[in-house]
C-alpha cells in the first residue's frame, strides 16, 4: 500500500502525474490493459515525447501502480491490485467531494507508538494527512466519520491497530471558535490555495456550455486530463468541513462547481478521443 500511496506525491502537471491520471481515467475502460504504444500515443496528445513517457511508465512500475503484461505478443501494462483499489477509492473521492453538514459525526484517532516503530509512526501521520485528517495534537487526529473505514485500513495495513483508539463523536467543544480550531488542525490556507489555483487555471474550460458543445479532439483530451490531474489531490486534502469551521471566503464550493462543469463538458469528448486513438494504434485488443 505504501508504494501506491507514494504516487500521491507526484507533482500535478509533471509527466508522471499526467501519466498516472491517464491510466486512472482510461486503462480500466480499455479492458484493464493498454499496449505501451497506446499509452505513448495518448501522452503525445499531452505534448510528451515517447522517451519521456516510457521513463514515466518505469517510475509507475517501481511505485507498484502498473505492471508489464504481454498480450498476443504485444507489450503493454495492466494495473496492480493495490492500484486498482486505490483508483476505486479515488473515483469516489474525486467525483463526489466530501461536504459535511453541521450534524454529521466526527472520528478521533488517538495513538501512542513507541520510538522503536518511528518509521510506522511517520507513515501513519503521512497517510492520515493524505486522506484529509487534521492534527489536534501529536497523537490525536480528527476527520469526518465518513473516513473511518479508510483510517481503519491504514491502521491495519501498518499493523498499528492495537496501538490506536478511535472515537466517534459529535462536534468537538473548543475553547475558542470552531474556525480558529480548524485553522490549527488543518492547513486550510494551503487547501484554499489549491482551490484557487484550480479555479484560475481551469476557469476558461468550465465556461463551456451545452450550447457550445465541446468536440472530441486532442485539445479536448488534454484539457480534461490536465483538469483531472490538477483536481485529483484536492478532494483528498480538503476534508469538506461544515461552513462553521471555514473562513467566510472559502473557495471550495466554487472549485467543486467548476470541476463538475468541466466533467459535464469534457468527459465524453475526451473518452471518444481515447477510443478513437486506441483503434488507430496497432496491436489493440478489443475491449
Amino acid at each position: 500500500m505504501s508504494a501506491v500511496l507514494d504516487d500521491m506525491d507526484s507533482r500535478p502537471g509533471s509527466t508522471t502525474s499526467l501519466l498516472r491520471t491517464v491510466i486512472g481515467l482510461y486503462l480500466r475502460d480499455a479492458g484493464g490493459w493498454m499496449s505501451a504504444k497506446d499509452i505513448v500515443a495518448l501522452m503525445a496528445a499531452l505534448g510528451t515525447s515517447g522517451t519521456v513517457s516510457r521513463t514515466a511508465l518505469g517510475r509507475l512500475r517501481k511505485k507498484d501502480v502498473v505492471m508489464q503484461e504481454v498480450r498476443n505478443g504485444v507489450p503493454g501494462f495492466t494495473l496492480t491490485d493495490g492500484a486498482s483499489a486505490m483508483l476505486a477509492r479515488g473515483d469516489r473521492r474525486i467525483y463526489h467531494p466530501r461536504s459535511m453538514s453541521a450534524s454529521d459525526p466526527w472520528c478521533l484517532i488517538s495513538f501512542s507508538i513507541p520510538e522503536t516503530e518511528r518509521e510506522k509512526r511517520h507513515q501513519l501521520r503521512r497517510r492520515l494527512h493524505w486522506i484529509g485528517c487534521g492534527t489536534v495534537a501529536a497523537g490525536l487526529w480528527i476527520c469526518p466519520d465518513s473516513l473511518r473505514v479508510e483510517v481503519e485500513e491504514i491502521l491495519s495495513d501498518l499493523e498499528l491497530r492495537d496501538m490506536a483508539t478511535i472515537f466517534v463523536t459529535d462536534t468537538p467543544l473548543v475553547g475558542g471558535s470552531l474556525r480558529d480550531a480548524a485553522s490549527k488542525w488543518w492547513d486550510l490556507d494551503a487547501v484554499a490555495e489549491l482551490h484557487n489555483d484550480f479555479i484560475r487555471e481551469h476557469g476558461a474550460a468550465g465556461a463551456a456550455r451545452a450550447g457550445a458543445a465541446v468536440h472530441s479532439s486532442p485539445d479536448a483530451f488534454a484539457t480534461y486530463v490536465q483538469c483531472i490531474d490538477r483536481w485529483r489531490i484536492i478532494p483528498y486534502l480538503d476534508p469538506g468541513l461544515p461552513s462553521a469551521f471555514l473562513p467566510e471566503d472559502w473557495p471550495g464550493g466554487e472549485g467543486a462547481d467548476l470541476f463538475r462543469r468541466i466533467v459535464a463538458a469534457y468527459a465524453e469528448p475526451s473518452a471518444e478521443f481515447v477510443r478513437r486513438t486506441l483503434k488507430e494504434t496497432a496491436g489493440v485488443t478489443a475491449s
